[in-house]
């Protein structure tokens, strides 16, 4: 089974602001804010939901094909996730474009102040995985995304019987019922936090065990209370893995479905599988950035036996 990812593919630029941003807002002057805060570090790092899973699924040993649109700052980038072991004839660069972008603004409390430019992602309607040989015998990941993109790989996986991990987090809050429901129609694995699938179903004006009957997969991640997985109609209850140190969240997700996607793709059992992808969260976590974390199948598995006992179905990961 081959994968192609489709999502966003950015730089995130992280400054952070040595004070509070609340003792420079004045309330009764909020209907003409103007504030300015000079930063004491700013830090480009790799990013965007589509490259986070493919960069991770490269490290799991797979060779990924990602799908998506970039600007011509992206040569950087580029030279990264192949060296990775990420292949990338599905991008698509565009001229006069930046690659998207995500500006974040920190504070000492853990506020924040983000702007998203999406740049050059606004054309990602325009390539598909379909093009490169997308078929019935491989897996489509639909990460947030433009959302016209995200609808036409949703359409055409559905028409063409290709199943697709669907995973719109982010998005819900700006899609129709209608176009939710278009998107998990033909879905094989629908995944989300706990939080967003309290959304998904609030969307659809259904009970969270409703949504769970409509998509064969559902996967709910819990944070450090691990996930759920429910397939076939029955649960499976992930337990989380133990990070040796937790210095940044960003990415854990996008990780986690690296992890997953591995574990279907080598036809693991639901419990192996889920173990497998928790512990992929868990090294994103441990580093600054989402990508700035890297290991051997060898060290891999030898952590699995450490959180979770010898597995012989892990074992074939060395293989």
């Amino acid at each position: 089974m081959r994968t192609f990812v489709t999502g966003s593919i950015a730089y995130d630029y992280i400054m952070v602001f040595p004070g509070k941003f609340r003792e420079h807002i004045l309330p009764e002057k909020m209907h003409v804010l103007s504030v300015s805060f000079l930063v004491d570090s700013l830090k480009r790092q790799r990013g965007g939901t589509g490259a986070n899973i493919a960069f991770n699924l490269a490290l799991l040993g797979n060779r990924p094909v990602l799908v998506g649109a970039v600007g011509e700052d992206f040569g950087e980038y580029h030279t990264w996730l192949e060296r990775h072991g990420v292949d990338l004839a599905g991008v698509k660069t565009h001229s006069g474009e930046f690659t998207s972008s995500c500006f974040i603004n920190n504070d000492l409390q853990d506020n924040q102040i983000t702007a998203f430019y999406p740049g050059a992602m606004v054309h990602a309607a325009a390539v598909s995985p379909i093009e490169f040989g997308a078929s019935d015998q491989d897996l489509v990941v639909i990460a947030p995304n433009d959302p016209k993109a995200m609808a036409r790989y949703a359409a055409e996986c559905t028409e063409r019987g290709i199943p697709y991990l669907y995973d719109p987090s982010m998005q819900i809050p700006r899609m129709s019922k209608e176009e939710f429901e278009e998107g998990c129609k033909g879905a094989k694995v629908l995944i989300g936090n706990d939080y967003e699938f309290g959304m998904m179903a609030e969307k659809l004006g259904v009970a969270e065990q409703e949504l769970h009957r409509r998509v064969p997969i559902t996967v709910v991640t819990k944070g450090e209370a691990g996930a759920t997985i429910v397939a076939d109609g029955e649960s499976h209850d992930i337990p989380p893995a133990k990070p040796h140190q937790v210095i940044d969240p960003t990415g854990a997700g996008d990780a986690f479905r690296a992890g997953l996607i591995t574990g279907m793709a080598r036809g693991l059992s639901w419990p192996t599988t889920g173990r497998i992808a928790a512990l992929t969260a868990v090294h994103a976590v441990e580093h600054m950035g989402p990508q700035e974390h890297s290991y051997s199948i060898a060290e891999f598995v030898e952590r699995y036996r450490a959180n979770y006992g010898a597995s012989d179905e892990v074992e074939t990961l060395l293989g």
